[in-house]
């Protein structure tokens, strides 16, 4: 099936073939035919890392200074992993106001029923 196809009317169709493609495959990882390689990590420099998080130089060593930026020195040179750098990127996210009221209210719910 191809993604063209796909319309309102054979839409039950494409997630059932969606459904089987996802069995096989998940048959074939259980017999082991298919493994899963993890993704090299692979260093970047400073300049890398400055594009990556959208800052830049001195704010990226004043960051690294701080420890408030993860990162590796090997001799004069500073190291950093992509994934680390957007995880802690990923960490300063501000709620939304949804998100806090949502966190509230499962707090609340949570104290009541403790309390009782």
């Amino acid at each position: 099936m191809e993604v063209n196809e796909i319309s309102f009317e054979n839409l039950p169709k494409a997630v059932a073939h969606l459904v089987s493609e996802v069995a096989v495959i998940k048959s074939l990882v259980e017999k082991g035919q298919i493994s899963v390689v993890p993704q090299k990590r692979v260093p970047v420099g400073i300049d890398d890392a400055c594009r990556i998080i959208g800052k830049a130089k001195p704010t990226v060593y004043a960051l690294v200074r701080k420890r408030l930026l993860p990162c590796y020195k090997n001799g004069k040179k500073l190291y950093f992993f992509e994934d680390e750098l957007l995880e802690c990127i990923a960490k300063g996210k501000k709620k939304t106001l949804a998100e806090i009221e949502s966190d509230a209210e499962a707090e609340y719910s949570k104290r009541k029923t403790a309390g009782r």
